[in-house]
């Protein structure tokens, strides 16, 4: 990353609670600790998808809301052990494939876990950080949970 006057850097990192996405915000908090870069955090919801039967919702089931509530919990010891850096969070409707490769647009790098909560176990790449690497419009880390 070159250092020009009011150049911007930023690294967006896709959480989703998995140790993967876990281990790949603080590699990104590391990395944006070193580069002066702003970590921009995305964490994604979608309403529970049904085929045919009705699926009872909960009085007072807020996904939007517990997925901000889980963001923020998640944030506040990367905000602690990285006080110099500018982190900034984002809860968004919708799959994460897309909406990480609509935010890595004008990003220096997008930082996604190797599987997520939604992926078969024992795969290496899942499905959202393969459309990533193949479809971002920058490079992409994609980093695997070794725990």
């Amino acid at each position: 990353m070159s250092s020009q006057p009011g150049t911007t850097h930023r690294i967006v990192v896709g959480i989703d609670g998995s140790p993967s996405s876990l281990a790949a915000l603080e590699w990104a908090a590391s990395h944006a600790e070193l580069t002066g870069a702003t970590l921009e955090v995305l964490m994604t919801w979608e309403w529970p998808a049904s085929y045919g039967w009705s699926i009872p919702i909960p009085t007072g089931y807020d996904p939007e809301h517990d997925s901000a509530k889980a963001l923020d919990d998640i944030l506040e010891p990367v905000r602690k052990e990285h006080p110099g850096i500018t982190i900034e969070s984002t809860v968004i409707e919708g799959h994460p494939a897309p909406l990480l490769v609509n935010a890595s647009q004008g990003a220096d790098l997008l930082v996604v876990g190797s599987r997520g909560h939604g992926e078969f176990a024992g795969m290496l790449l899942g499905s959202v950080s393969e459309h990533c690497v193949s479809n971002a419009h920058c490079p992409v880390l994609v980093l695997r949970d070794r725990s």
